[in-house]
């Protein structure tokens, strides 16, 4: 899958260039970035490729030097089920950002 890479955006593109899955991660405050919307086709979809849409965030987010929080409901849940990305997470932010979404 050939991802593509944005300041707070990582998608592909299908052969029309729709974007046919897709991540948002704006900044929430300096260096803490808001994983907020992802999106895979319907077409795509149980073939993990949100899982994998979702450890590109990271490392992208890893590689800038952002912490990450998440307010997109298949964010909170990957990032439950990956503690090898715990590091990332600002425990304190996401707590005051979105206590219902406690990672």
């Amino acid at each position: 899958m050939n991802f593509i890479k944005e300041d707070h955006k990582i998608y592909v593109l299908d052969q029309e260039q729709r974007e046919i899955v897709k991540a948002t991660f704006p900044f929430y405050k300096e260096g803490v970035v808001v994983v907020d919307h992802t999106y895979v086709d319907p077409s795509l979809r149980g073939q993990g490729i949100a899982s994998e849409l979702m450890h590109e965030v990271s490392r992208f987010a890893k590689e800038k030097g952002y912490k990450v929080v998440a307010t997109c409901p298949y964010a909170v849940v990957w990032y439950k089920k990956h503690k090898e990305y715990d590091e990332l997470i600002d425990l304190e932010t996401q707590a005051e950002l979105a206590p219902e979404c406690r990672i």
